[in-house]
């Protein structure tokens, strides 16, 4: 390095970062021999956070604002070193600016599927995906634990320890949690977090924290998708006489999609349909008869006396033995009085093969 460019690294006294990649989380400033000049202004932006490293040693974090840097606002360094005023400094310091703005849109996902014991199919495997936000909220401790002496350090350089937590929770979270897979979708943001609330008290020992996370979706074996897809259809089809129809059109449409093979693809799918349709009705359970009739019981009136109760069998062979006769008054419960057992429909009947008396001569 030449001469002119010592000099000009010399009295450079403004320290800033202006940050346009969208994935730096932190930059170190870079000065001649890591030399810090007595009086240098650092501004520091909203969204980042300095650190001043002396001599390897963390000396200080500032917020967003403007510094002098001298003595008075250096009271660690007071008690390190005494600044000098001439061009050499006689110790080292380094300044690290960090993004503390969020880092959105970060995408997770189950590289392979997680193995849990759902309370409606049983053991399953589920695979799922999402979106989730970094945001550094202890500049110093991000600096200690993970950059390290790393001159610029991106998101991509933690994105996967903080994935492989991510994936590690949910898997724990989504195995205890008890929820059917059928009822997921309808509670992915109380899954979200239940899992943020186990990830955050991890990443907070490396000085961030997600805060946000979103479940997109969690899908099932294609093998349990397909047989949910033939349940579903099972369930629309409902009346025969409709899946027979549905069937049948459905054939008709493979028929015409391949001409070629119109007449037999036509046969092969009416059979399907009808055979299915005959499947199904056969696996009803056979319809209950209805319950048999309570017969009727009789009572009969004679010269003021009653008698009974006697059934329709036993009238029919007092007629044979002739002690019932058609002028006999006959009653059953609900008929609406005493009456002659030939104006009875039901009783009139056990006349009819018996002939009626003569006529008077």
């Amino acid at each position: 390095m030449g001469i002119l460019d010592f000099l000009t690294g010399e009295f450079i006294d403004v320290i800033h970062w202006v940050d346009d990649t969208r994935d730096t989380m932190v930059w170190r400033f870079e000065r001649h021999g890591h030399e810090i000049k007595y009086g240098a202004k650092l501004t520091v932006r909203e969204g980042q956070a300095a650190v001043f490293i002396h001599e390897g040693q963390l000396a200080d974090v500032f917020t967003p604002g403007l510094y002098m840097l001298e003595t008075n606002n250096l009271p660690i360094l007071t008690t390190l070193n005494s600044w000098d005023h001439g061009f050499k400094s006689p110790f080292k310091s380094e300044i690290y600016f960090v993004n503390t703005t969020r880092f959105t849109d970060l995408k997770w996902g189950t590289k392979n599927p997680i193995m849990l014991r759902d309370p409606e199919f049983g053991p399953m495997r589920l695979r799922a995906f999402g979106t989730y936000s970094v945001k550094v909220v202890d500049p110093a401790r991000f600096l200690q634990e993970i950059v390290g002496t790393d001159g610029e350090f991106t998101m991509d350089e933690i994105g996967y320890q903080i994935r492989n937590v991510i994936v590690q929770e949910f898997s724990r979270a989504i195995a205890s949690s008890g929820i059917p897979a059928l009822d997921m979708a309808a509670n992915t943001d109380d899954l979200g977090k239940l899992v943020t609330k186990a990830i955050n008290p991890i990443v907070a020992a490396y000085g961030v924290t997600l805060p946000e996370f979103y479940i997109e979706n969690v899908s099932l074996p294609e093998a349990v998708e397909a047989a949910l897809d033939k349940r579903t259809s099972t369930g629309i089809a409902g009346d025969l006489g409709r899946f027979t129809q549905y069937s049948t059109a459905e054939a008709m449409t493979a028929a015409a999609n391949n001409p070629g093979d119109s007449g037999m693809g036509a046969g092969l799918g009416m059979g399907m349909g009808m055979a299915m349709a005959n499947q199904m009705s056969q696996q009803r359970p056979p319809m209950t008869p209805p319950p048999a009739p309570v017969e009727a019981i009789w009572h009969l009136a004679v010269d003021g006396e009653t008698s009974g109760p006697f059934s329709r069998a036993t009238l029919g062979q007092m007629v044979a033995q002739g002690s019932l006769s058609r002028d006999t008054f006959v009653w059953t419960q609900g008929q609406d009085g005493w009456k002659r057992a030939e104006e009875v429909q039901t009783l009139a009947q056990l006349f009819t093969v018996m002939p009626p008396p003569p006529p008077a001569g």
